[in-house]
């Protein structure tokens, strides 16, 4: 049996959260996990939309992560 291993070079992952502090800690404990595995945030884009009728706000992101570079 043969095992082949490949590294992870690009990772787009999506967030959501009904405040902003929720949304940073989701996306904070993201990158400890993909640090982990060597990728390192290339980009981040976020937003917030909102609902009124419900008078809600949501916030967004998406974090594009990349193979960390060796220097």
């Amino acid at each position: 049996m043969n095992f082949e291993f490949e590294m992870i070079e690009d990772k787009i992952e999506f967030f959501e959260a009904p405040d902003v502090k929720m949304l940073e800690k989701q996306i904070a404990e993201k990158i400890d996990q993909n640090r982990a595995i060597l990728l390192e945030v290339h980009s981040v884009s976020h937003q917030m939309s909102v609902d009124y009728e419900q008078g809600k706000k949501l916030y967004s992101a998406v974090v594009h992560f990349k193979l960390k570079k060796q220097r």
